[in-house]
C-alpha cells in the first residue's frame, strides 16, 4: 500500500460538490495505519469524507494539532461515525482560548478553544492520549510534540490569549503539533496552523530526524497574520531547506499564497480540499 494524503477540511475546495469551512483535517493513509491530523470545524469532514472515498471507520487514531475550535470541532462528528478512538494531544488542547476581535467600536476577547468539555468527548468514545515529547505515533508517523521557540521573526499573533490567574495573557501555544511521514520519497511534514512558527518547526524536524531535504510541507502556516517582515525572513529561511514540495491552505493568507507561489514556482502548491499526496 502507497503513502497518502487527502485534505477533507480547508476553507475552499477543490472541485464542485465538496464543502469549504475555515479549518483544517487531513486523512493519512500509510501500509500500516490510517490517521485523521485534526478534524475541521465540523460542518463538513463527514460530507467531504464521503464525496472523496476517505473512510472515516478505518482511522486508527486521531492526531490534534491544537485547540482552536477549527481543528477540533469534528471530534463529535467523527465519533458517531466512527465509534470509540484513541486521540493524541498535548493537554493543552483543552486550555480555554480566546482571540482578541472586533465587537462594534472595541476588540474584545471571543472564545475559539475547542467547542466540546472533554467529558462529552470521552461519553461519545474518545479516548485522549496526552503526549508531550516528540513520539511516534504510528510506524514511520511521527509527531513534533513541544516546538522550541529559536527564531527571531517568528514572534507569534499577540491577538491570541489564555487565562492564566484570572487574566489574559497571550497564548503560548505549547500544543501546536505537526506531523512527519517517513516516506521512500522522503518526509512529509503536515501541518495544523504552524502556530509555533514554519521555521522552528523544520528546524525541529531535522533536529531531531537529522535530515534536511523534505519531500513535502502541507498545511496551514499563519503567515496570514504575520508582517511584512516575518514573511520575508520566513521564504528566506524555507529556501534553506530542500523542499520539493510546499502545499500550503487554510490560515495561510491570499497575499502570502501569491508571494509563495511567486517564490518558489513549480514547486508550489494550493491545499484545498481534495488535495492529495501520494507516494
Amino acid at each position: 500500500m502507497s503513502w497518502k494524503v487527502t485534505v477533507i477540511c480547508e476553507n475552499s475546495v477543490a472541485r464542485p460538490g465538496l464543502l469549504g469551512e475555515h479549518g483544517f483535517a487531513a486523512y493519512i493513509e500509510t501500509p500500516d495505519r490510517t490517521l485523521l491530523f485534526d478534524t475541521g470545524q465540523g460542518f463538513s469532514l463527514i460530507h467531504n469524507a464521503l464525496r472523496l472515498q476517505t473512510d472515516l471507520k478505518q482511522v486508527d487514531s486521531v492526531v490534534l494539532s491544537h485547540g482552536h475550535f477549527d481543528h477540533t470541532g469534528g471530534l463529535i462528528s467523527f465519533l458517531g461515525v466512527h465509534g470509540p478512538c484513541n486521540i493524541v494531544a498535548h493537554s493543552d488542547v483543552l486550555t480555554e482560548r480566546f482571540r482578541f476581535m472586533p465587537v462594534g467600536r472595541e476588540e474584545k476577547p471571543v472564545s475559539i478553544g475547542i467547542p466540546w468539555y472533554p467529558s462529552y468527548v470521552m461519553s461519545r468514545g474518545g479516548r485522549f492520549e496526552w503526549k508531550k515529547e516528540w513520539s511516534e505515533v504510528a510506524p514511520g508517523v511521527y509527531i513534533t510534540g513541544e516546538v522550541p521557540r529559536k527564531t527571531s521573526f517568528e514572534k507569534g499573533d499577540p491577538k491570541f490569549a489564555v487565562k492564566k490567574n484570572g487574566e489574559l495573557v497571550p497564548d503560548p501555544f505549547l500544543d501546536d503539533y505537526s506531523m512527519i511521514l517517513d516516506t521512500p520519497r522522503g518526509l512529509v511534514v503536515i501541518l495544523g496552523c504552524a502556530h509555533a512558527g514554519i521555521i522552528n518547526i523544520l528546524n525541529w524536524v531535522k533536529e531531531k530526524t537529522g535530515r534536511s531535504k523534505i519531500y513535502a510541507v502541507l498545511g496551514g502556516t499563519h503567515l496570514g497574520f504575520s508582517s511584512e517582515e516575518q514573511l520575508t525572513n520566513t521564504i528566506e529561511a524555507l529556501k534553506d531547506f530542500s523542499i520539493e514540495k510546499l502545499a500550503v491552505s487554510h490560515c495561510t493568507g491570499q497575499k502570502p499564497i501569491a508571494r509563495l507561489a511567486s517564490e518558489f514556482g513549480e514547486n508550489f502548491d494550493f491545499a484545498p480540499v481534495g488535495y492529495q499526496i501520494e507516494i
